[in-house]
């Protein structure tokens, strides 16, 4: 099994940044992907970004390309989105997931998810 801890989330106004962490530990595997998911109320659970474990090919999502960025620490064994330029609509819980399908958006090809982390965007 895989174990998944996301931090780094909170409260910031529109047009600022935070950076959000998730550490892996356990069962991983270098042929692993590694994506972010947010979920606001009342709406479904939408893929953000991904990047693959061994090579770092990334992802993204339309509603978030060229504003977050994605990467990983392999030392570390942990994966970092920067989110710039942020907006009201960004107010989610955003969670990190792993699947072995790589470069899916799919939510439903993901095996292990972390507990969430609440990033909120005020105007």
């Amino acid at each position: 099994q895989v174990q998944l801890v996301e931090s780094g989330g909170g409260l910031v106004q529109a047009g600022g940044s935070l950076r959000l962490s998730c550490a892996a530990s356990g069962r991983t595997f270098s042929s692993s992907f590694m994506g972010w998911f947010r979920q606001a109320p009342g709406k479904e659970r939408e893929f953000v970004a991904g990047i693959s474990w061994s090579a770092g090919s990334t992802y993204y999502g339309d509603s978030v390309k060229g504003r977050f960025t994605i990467s990983r620490d392999g030392a570390k064994r942990t994966v970092y989105l920067q989110m710039n330029s942020l907006k009201p609509e960004d107010t989610a819980v955003y969670y990190c997931a792993v699947t072995r399908v790589i470069g899916t958006r799919n939510r439903y090809e993901y095996d292990y998810w972390g507990q969430g982390t609440q990033v909120t965007v005020s105007s």
